[in-house]
């Protein structure tokens, strides 16, 4: 398994829609994999790849000198808790430090529902360093709550 950064527009896209496809516990709106297969295409992208097969990505978000976020994340199911998820994410934390971002940021599902496999979500991200700040009730809608989670790079 090998992580590399991704540049062309098509390929981020393809990746993308590909994978987060293959998650519908995480992804089953379709507005939203539609925004996030054309969002990608400007974003810092990289991708994990077992024998040139693409089984995770995460994109970055770039608010401002300070901030960076992890804009969305996949992992085909029987690639998870295997170390990918924290491989992707370093490669995420070097691009941020040199780039000299302070804080990477994070949105996924309050635990206000109960919900496993957001659950596994955000034990993933306490586990790599993220602390919550806010649930902001109402930023998706009211079914799913959103908890904002940062960590200090």
């Amino acid at each position: 398994m090998y992580i590399q950064k991704v540049i062309e527009q098509e390929i981020k896209s393809n990746i993308c829609n590909t994978i987060l496809r293959a998650l519908p516990d995480w992804f089953g709106v379709e507005a939203s994999i539609i925004d996030y297969v054309n969002q990608v295409k400007s974003m810092p992208f990289y991708v994990a790849y077992e024998r040139e097969k693409p089984i995770g990505f995460v994109a970055i978000k770039i608010h401002n000198e300070y901030t960076a976020e992890i804009s969305v994340m996949g992992i085909i199911n029987e690639y998870q808790r295997g170390g990918i998820g924290t491989k992707l994410i370093s490669s995420v934390e070097e691009y941020c430090r040199t780039n000299q971002f302070q804080f990477l940021t994070v949105k996924t599902l309050a635990d206000t529902v109960d919900f496993e496999p957001y659950e596994r979500t955000r034990k993933f991200y306490y586990k790599i360093g993220f602390v919550p700040l806010e649930i902001f009730p109402l930023h998706w809608d009211i079914d799913n709550p959103c908890l904002f989670l940062a960590k200090k790079l």
